[in-house]
């Protein structure tokens, strides 16, 4: 399963890839390799980027009772951003990460590895990237543009994680859950403490959802030396998923509690069933784990994306209430 020869996949697919995304079947071909970098036929990652940052703006959004045309381009604007610094951060893991990726099976056939792109290509598209980015993030208030650049230095630290601590999932979490900061502060001009136990929450999730997803790697990485939560877990994963999935549901309850105007029961019992939703999701998950499965790992690890969307529908209908 290790060894840095192996053959990439059919046409330069990741082996990983959604199968028939449209990255491979109707892209064109010279745009590949780099959306291929950009894991666009891997969407996940994106949606878990972008689902705190909506969780962040609805939150803030009932917090001071006001709903503003400018909500509507920091909603559509994180979206948009999560795609680009999704693709920025994935290709500057996939730059740090070139030697080890063609030693693991599942990453073998990344660009860099399997040789479709160089390591100055990648570079140059991770900065262009950042660069489109940046653009949307100045349109945001002075604050929020703070904390934008702020979130390159969790997303430069992460990838290197991995080789100094069997917690990399932390770093993870510090990076794809910024969004919730950003924009509760894009809306309301500030960051406040109900963003930042919000934020936690994020965490929370993703120790939850990268544990799983790290244990399809566990024999690659115990052969190369890389630290993971899976491998340091092993069959106690259950357990700490177990953990993570209450730390996730109370730490959100607890900024909704802390968010929600005084007197405004309606939108908190609304609000609360967010977090109770998305916890009985993650339950489903805990139950339906074999940590031996890669095929189970990899689905439950993108089940995910209808995990966070519970909150965006409960906090969202909390507006309207």
């Amino acid at each position: 399963m290790t060894g840095t020869n192996q053959t990439p996949e059919a046409e330069g697919q990741v082996r990983d890839a959604v199968k028939g995304n449209w990255v491979d079947t109707r892209a064109p071909a010279w745009t590949r390799p780099y959306l291929r970098l950009s894991r666009a036929d891997r969407p996940i990652g994106t949606w878990l980027l972008l689902l705190p940052c909506w969780w962040g703006l609805l939150l803030s959004m009932v917090a001071d009772g006001q709903a503003r045309w400018f909500d509507l381009w920091i909603f559509v604007g994180c979206g948009i951003g999560a795609v680009l610094m999704r693709g920025a951060g994935c290709t500057w893991n996939d730059i740090t990460d070139r030697d080890i990726d063609g030693s693991v099976a599942r990453t073998a056939s990344r660009p860099i590895p399997s040789g479709q792109v160089t390591v100055k290509q990648a570079l140059a598209w991770a900065v262009i990237q950042c660069l489109v980015a940046f653009c949307i993030l100045i349109t945001f208030p002075l604050a929020a543009i703070g904390l934008g650049v702020l979130a390159l230095l969790p997303v430069a630290i992460y990838p290197f994680a991995k080789r100094f601590t069997w917690w990399p999932q932390v770093f993870l979490g510090i990076a794809f859950n910024w969004g919730a900061l950003l924009a509760w502060t894009a809306h309301s001009g500030r960051l406040e403490s109900p963003a930042v136990v919000l934020y936690l929450a994020g965490m929370a999730w993703t120790l939850f959802y990268d544990t799983i997803y790290a244990h399809q790697d566990k024999e690659d990485d115990a052969l190369i030396g890389v630290k993971s939560t899976a491998r340091l877990f092993g069959e106690d994963t259950p357990k700490w998923l177990a953990r993570f999935m209450v730390a996730t549901v109370a730490l959100m309850g607890v900024a909704i509690v802390a968010a929600v105007p005084e007197g405004e029961i309606l939108q908190l019992v609304i609000l609360l069933c967010g977090p109770w939703a998305m916890g009985w999701h993650m339950m489903w998950q805990l139950r339906s784990v074999k940590l031996d499965d890669n095929d189970r790992l990899l689905s439950l690890f993108r089940s995910n994306r209808d995990a966070g969307l519970i909150p965006v529908l409960f906090f969202a209908a909390a507006l309207l209430a």
